[in-house]
């Protein structure tokens, strides 16, 4: 939990081209659980080992990317107390009653100054994960597709990754636990909330609010290479590894939604405490931070972005 009370990623509102598409993928090929479709049209969407009643959103626009990245605080204390230090921080926020979003209690949206767009809340029903919570077991039964464990964080492009930074470190009481420098410059950031490597990410670009990629757990190296071998017998496009981040020490593989959006299968990384040190690396040893073992850049990996 960050500092500030700001517990770990809730949910992300994903823009797709075409919903159904879409819902076909997440359910089946992703291995997400649907749990709910609202008026609107929007499918809510939950990874099987997560209590929250969801933590994806699929909804239907003309171009895909993010609408909303959603974190979870403690209660609501923490929430008013939040909203406080956004607005003395020179952000606008925007409150939204609760259930305006489905099965979620009150929001606090804002704007970070990358250009994307977050909300803050303290309550979302709980559905379960599929098994009781007395003598549980270790697995839901009758998973689907990769199914990972819970969805993990986002990898956000901006233009100003330092205001961003500032704004999650200084207000919302995350830690910086890796960086990339190019000189004075920070070209990309890696906060965390939890004991994770990070649970959000900033990287440079002369752009406002696009998004790189959306990611999720799973336990181990062998489920990142079933993951493979799913994405590669669904003939889902693919675009690296598996292989291994020097950032973070993750295990990883990359691969696109029907609507071009970007996935991440995501396992290992160390356990971040706020008395470890950041760490740093330098623009000219990118390749090897990025992919550790090929130690150089997919022609895509830094140009693509929805």
């Amino acid at each position: 939990m960050s500092s500030q009370g700001v517990l770990r990623p809730g949910h992300v509102i994903i823009r797709v081209l075409d919903i159904q598409e879409a819902r076909e993928y997440y359910v089946n090929v992703l291995g997400l659980i649907e749990t709910d479709q609202d008026a609107d049209g929007k499918v809510y969407l939950k990874a099987w080992d997560e209590h929250d009643h969801h933590s994806v959103v699929l909804q239907e626009a003309d171009v895909p990317g993010l609408e909303v990245m959603a974190f979870k605080v403690t209660d609501d204390a923490t929430l008013k107390n939040l909203t406080e230090k956004i607005e003395n921080f020179g952000i606008k926020t925007e409150i939204f009653a609760s259930n305006t979003h489905l099965a979620t209690g009150e929001r606090v949206r804002f704007t970070a100054p990358t250009g994307h767009v977050f909300e803050l809340y303290a309550y979302k029903e709980l559905v379960g994960n599929g098994m009781p919570v007395v003598n549980p077991g270790v697995k839901a039964p009758n998973l689907k597709g990769i199914h990972p464990n819970n969805f993990d964080h986002c990898a956000l492009i901006g233009d100003d990754v330092d205001g961003s930074y500032r704004l999650f470190v200084d207000v919302l009481g995350f830690q910086l636990t890796e960086r990339v420098m190019a000189g004075e410059n920070m070209i990309a950031a890696f906060l965390s909330c939890s004991n994770k490597p990070h649970d959000v990410a900033f990287i440079h670009a002369p752009v406002k609010g696009k998004l790189h990629h959306v990611s999720f757990a799973v336990d181990s190296w062998a489920h990142v290479l079933n993951a493979a071998d799913k994405i590669a017998e669904s003939e889902v496009p693919h675009e690296i590894g598996p292989t291994r981040h020097g950032i973070t020490r993750g295990e990883t593989i990359y691969f696109f939604d029907p609507s071009g959006n970007r996935n991440e299968i995501f396992s290992g990384g160390y356990l971040w405490y706020p008395d470890r040190p950041a760490l740093t690396w330098t623009a000219d040893e990118l390749p090897k931070a990025l992919f550790f073992h090929e130690r150089k850049l997919s022609e895509t990996f830094l140009s693509v972005m929805t």
